[in-house]
């Protein structure tokens, strides 16, 4: 989003919550009108059947994604970030599962935009959130807190950075394992520091979320992959992991429609994420640190610049 970014954080941290979230609001329409149209969508939905679980990727905005969970047992369900309640209600009417909870990941809009209209149209719906700041959070978490969907565990997972109270959802059953990461991690990246610093997103990917095991699948909010990619690409030219996947995301964005480039896996991330490779010797390097917080903060800054050739 280029200078939009740094005005909103410059903004956020001036003026009251109700004009950010109106501004941010008409900010994503209107980026989404331009890109995809009044009635288009910037991918195609894409369900994944995880033995116990199915998850159904909802796009939604120009870039963000939305997911129905579904425990396949009880046909109990939960909705992460519904921004689009209209595209939420279809796909549960669809499916035939009760909605029951909503896991709300932070709060900006285009991620928590959708709580209050689902909210009333749904009635009864738990939800889920790390911020007051969150519309209809009727249960606050912090790290380490557990819920259940049907029968599926959800661990709150503390993430805070890109915003202070930002929480990403560990899900597991059986052997499936998913996490919905937000604006955490993302396929080869991770989200701004708006409200947090380096230490804080280290934290939050090497020892939360890269502790998760290797096979656990990673559903980021947001179709960045192709914008993330070609910068790990600039940190490490030699890395064989990006090159083969920067070819199969292209694949994928060039599918008509386009297919989303999501999950990717946690082991995936070890191997191809500059910023969870922070203590790599080839990720040192080229940000000139040997200290891996500081090689964070590094291509953090670096990143928030980058334009791929």
């Amino acid at each position: 989003m280029g200078g939009w970014t740094s005005l909103f954080s410059s903004l956020s941290k001036r003026v009251p919550l109700c004009l950010t979230q109106s501004a941010t609001a008409l900010y994503f329409r209107v980026e989404a009108l331009t890109k995809v149209g009044v009635r288009g969508y910037h991918s195609d939905e894409k369900t994944v059947d995880q033995n116990t679980m199915k998850i159904r990727i909802l796009p939604a905005l120009s870039d963000n994604y939305m997911y129905l969970l579904v425990d396949q047992a009880t046909m109990e369900a939960a909705i992460v970030d519904p921004v689009d309640p209209d595209s939420v209600i279809r796909a549960v009417e669809e499916e035939g599962v009760k909605l029951t909870t909503l896991l709300t990941t932070h709060h900006h809009w285009d991620h928590a935009g959708g709580n209050a209209d689902l909210i009333k149209r749904v009635p009864g719906l738990t939800v889920i959130g790390g911020d007051d700041r969150i519309d209809g959070v009727t249960r606050k978490v912090k790290h380490g807190d557990e819920l259940t969907v049907g029968g599926l565990n959800i661990q709150c997972l503390f993430t805070p950075c890109h915003t202070t109270g930002h929480i990403c959802y560990y899900v597991t059953k059986d052997t499936d394992k998913a996490v919905f990461t937000g604006d955490t991690l993302f396929l080869g990246g991770c989200g701004r520091f708006f409200e947090g610093t380096a230490p804080q997103m280290y934290e939050a990917l090497v020892n939360i979320l890269g502790s998760l095991p290797k096979e656990t699948k990673v559903y980021c909010g947001h179709e960045y992959s192709l914008q993330n990619l070609p910068f790990g690409q600039h940190v490490e030219p030699d890395n064989q992991h990006i090159k083969d996947k920067i070819t199969w995301c292209k694949t994928q964005r060039e599918a008509t429609p386009a297919l989303p480039t999501v999950p990717s896996t946690i082991e995936e991330e070890w191997l191809l994420n500059p910023f969870m490779r922070v203590g790599e010797s080839s990720v040192q390097a080229h940000a000139g640190e040997t200290d891996p917080v500081e090689t964070m903060r590094a291509i953090r800054a670096e990143k928030d610049n980058f334009r791929s050739k």
